[in-house]
């Protein structure tokens, strides 16, 4: 769309960071938004929840809780903010963000830069009696000695305000976040995160674990043991990735940091079709990773996903893009004839577990 491309144009023209921050000051001023698309064959009942449209924000882009419910006027079915730690930190040093355009991708190492949990909370309890489901995204400070600690803490501080709640472990910007999700460590913050969650009431806020791409068929197979042992509601495929194969923009290639958007579509569609043999038919899975059309994320749900997540997408094809994506969606369901569009899952899983993890 012409505003898109103006938009686009006008935000590329500021550092990435900088570019961020407008575009969310834009959605807090009331950015012009078309009316969502809605059909009742897109609902997923997923973990206790009616999605109204498999689409979701990611987090990352809302990290501070500010524009959630712009965020659904948008078109997404859900929106996750976050990563929320218990105290703010700064994050990493500036520059932290990387735009490779000509691979529609993203590099960043922002490190959990946010407010902290109190900001995000009294955001949160603004909205508390507004409709529209809004997951949080919680994380550990870098710093912290204890950081299962602080996941229990995250529960504690969001369980009466999320719709959901994501225990982000995956993240390559913290140093030794990622090794939590080995078995050991990983059976132990599940334990402990999910006696916490059972501990705030009756309302039992469901539970999602994040993991990252560059995991091996093993460190799956244990991933996958421990969901199902701790009793955890949901899975999120996947973070970014710290691989950097077949990239076009040369000059950013070395940067460190997560790479997110396009390249990250294959890896991130194969894991998820592998977890989702794992984990069984019934167990919820949000495939996340190089979504940016309507045509990636039926194939991420083709492949497994209940429901899809964007982020670098939104960077690249500017606000329009989920009603884009949503208006797609209806259409696939209107060719296959079907009453959901939960029924085309699966439909290509074995073709994604053919796909070798490189």
């Amino acid at each position: 769309m012409l505003l898109d491309r103006i938009g686009k144009s006008i935000l590329f023209s500021f550092d990435p960071e900088t570019a961020h921050g407008l575009s969310i000051r834009a959605l807090k001023c009331g950015l012009p938004m078309a009316n969502a698309p809605s059909d009742t064959r897109l609902n997923v009942q997923l973990a206790g929840l009616n999605f109204p449209n498999p689409l979701g924000m990611a987090a990352g882009y809302d990290k501070n809780a500010e524009v959630p419910d712009a965020l659904l006027r948008l078109g997404f079915g859900f929106a996750e903010v976050g990563t929320i730690t218990p105290l703010p930190q700064s994050g990493n040093p500036k520059p932290r963000i990387f735009r490779l355009e000509e691979d529609a991708a993203v590099i960043n190492r922002l490190g959990f830069n946010n407010e902290g949990h109190e900001a995000a909370k009294s955001r949160l309890n603004m909205r508390r009696d507004r409709s529209g489901i809004v997951g949080v995204n919680i994380g550990a400070n870098k710093d912290s000695v204890d950081r299962i600690a602080d996941y229990e803490l995250g529960v504690k501080s969001f369980a009466s305000l999320a719709s959901y709640l994501t225990v982000n472990i995956s993240s390559p910007n913290t140093p030794g976040l990622r090794n939590m999700q080995s078995r050991e460590h990983l059976s132990e913050l599940l334990q402990r995160v999910m006696v916490v969650r059972n501990e705030q009431g009756d309302s039992k806020t469901p539970i999602f674990l994040k993991i990252a791409p560059d995991l091996e068929e093993e460190d799956l197979d244990d991933i996958a043991a421990e969901l199902i042992d701790r009793g955890v509601d949901g899975l999120i495929v996947s973070n970014t990735t710290i691989a950097r194969n077949g990239l076009k923009t040369r000059d950013m290639a070395n940067e460190s940091g997560g790479l997110s958007g396009k390249p990250l579509f294959a890896r991130s569609t194969a894991v998820l079709a592998r977890m989702r043999q794992r984990l069984g038919a019934k167990f919820p899975i949000m495939g996340v990773g190089g979504v940016d059309s309507a045509e990636t994320a039926l194939e991420k749900i083709k492949a497994g996903a209940d429901l899809v997540q964007l982020y670098t997408g939104l960077i690249y094809g500017g606000p329009s893009l989920p009603n884009q994506i949503v208006s797609g969606l209806i259409e696939a369901v209107n060719a296959s004839g079907i009453s959901s569009i939960s029924e085309l899952r699966d439909s290509h899983l074995k073709r994604w577990l053919d796909q070798p993890l490189n």
